[in-house]
């Protein structure tokens, strides 16, 4: 499935004999936990200090597949996009992380290039 939906949250926390909103904070706080489906490439920006400072926020914004949509999937499936706390990169900010790939010092070119590679 690759995310936890309300249910499957309420169903953990009654596994664990703990309340759901401790179960929904963890959720929360890690991204890789997702509570939506995602898209077959989900995009994960860092928003943090570094990556802010050097221009993340521009480079989100490139193209519409990968427009901030509170994680909601793009019509056709391809993407989902999410803003995180620090990926651990800040030496090479901004960079954002694709699946398992992380992707470093980018540019409005490099994101559009990027993006156009995956199918």
């Amino acid at each position: 499935m690759g995310w936890l939906p309300s249910e499957v949250q309420d169903e953990i926390a009654s596994l664990l004999s703990i309340r759901p909103i401790e179960v929904a904070e963890v959720v929360s706080f890690y991204s890789l936990f997702r509570k939506k489906a995602a898209g077959r490439h989900h995009i994960m920006v860092c928003r943090n200090l570094s990556c802010s400072l050097l221009g993340s926020r521009r480079s989100r914004t490139t193209r519409a597949e990968a427009r901030d949509q509170g994680g909601a999937v793009t019509p056709d499936g391809r993407f989902s996009l999410a803003e995180v706390e620090c990926l651990g990169s800040c030496g090479t900010a901004p960079m954002m992380q694709i699946d398992d790939d992380y992707h470093e010092n980018l540019t409005e070119e490099k994101v559009d290039r990027i993006l156009a590679s995956l199918s």
